[in-house]
């Protein structure tokens, strides 16, 4: 059935190839990223200017990076064309509790909608991050593909959006730091220590610390058994495994989980640069259905 809305999301989703590809529904906003001195467009379109091995093998070098929203001029530029063509639009973004971007983007619908006024532009606030955010939007699109109106969509979102858990920990405290997220004294101990701290998101899309294991598999091990504790296949079978430049640990990572959930469907996924630019190489998240804690 054809939609008379449209979906918008943006390259914070850290969804695969062949996803972007299927999702043809979704329009994705490319984002700006400084590595170094250097800035760069990532886009899901094959017109960014910086691809993930590329921005892995910067940090890797020593280099850091940073990320800055979307701009209110940028959603204005990809949201018009669709509402001169009568559609509505929805746009999933990154959690306000990590990132001022959906502000940027209400901040264009009102412009817009003085110019169209009878047209519709929701903001959906996730409260998800990284492949959080794209494993719930690749689940949404398979349901509006029923026939779901905006409303019915929307509604869908919001009844399973706090059903999304996300485990990850991190491999050095650097990049954290250095984005604000923890201070400098908690770097410098948890470095010392060998901290690998498992963070999750709360249901205000803000970063948890909820265990401090001491080394990579501790860690590994800590974030398995809140899988096991959160989990629900009763709601959905998809398990997704995100990796900033660190395929090794995520495919053992699957295999362990594939021995614990053998009728779920397990994919990996790369970390792309706006995530990876606060996580640094070698974080890995798990994100399923579940209940979160």
């Amino acid at each position: 059935m054809a939609q008379s809305y449209k979906v918008f999301s943006d390259v914070t989703c850290d969804i695969t190839k062949e996803m972007i590809e299927e999702l043809s529904e979704v329009t994705f906003v490319p984002m700006n990223i400084t590595v170094g001195d250097e800035g760069y467009v990532y886009s899901y379109n094959g017109d960014g200017t910086i691809t993930i091995e590329e921005f892995y093998q910067k940090l890797r070098s020593g280099l850091f990076a940073s990320t800055s929203q979307i701009n209110p001029e940028v959603y204005e530029e990809f949201f018009e064309p669709e509402l001169q063509k009568g559609n509505d639009i929805v746009y999933i973004g990154l959690t306000s509790g990590l990132s001022q971007t959906l502000n940027a983007s209400r901040v264009a619908a009102r412009n817009l909608l003085e110019q169209y006024p009878d047209r519709r532009i929701e903001i959906v606030d996730p409260f998800d991050a990284s492949l959080g955010q794209g494993f719930l939007l690749y689940e949404a699109i398979k349901e509006m593909r029923t026939g779901l109106s905006m409303d019915e969509f929307l509604n869908w979102i919001e009844e399973h959006k706090y059903h999304v858990c996300h485990w990850f920990t991190v491999d050095t405290f650097e990049h954290l730091k250095r984005g604000g997220r923890v201070s400098g004294a908690t770097a410098a101990m948890g470095t010392v220590l060998q901290v690998k701290p498992l963070l999750t998101l709360d249901d205000d899309g803000k970063l948890q610390t909820i265990a401090k294991p001491r080394g990579r598999k501790q860690a590994t091990a800590a974030l398995i058994e809140d899988v096991k504790k959160s989990i629900r296949p009763d709601i959905g079978t998809f398990i997704f495994i995100g990796h900033a430049d660190n395929l090794t640990a995520a495919e053992e990572i699957r295999n362990e989980l594939k021995e614990l959930y053998p009728n779920s469907t397990i994919g990996i996924t790369d970390i792309g640069p706006v995530i990876g630019a606060h996580v640094g190489p070698g974080m890995i998240v798990v994100v399923h259905w579940g209940d979160r804690h």
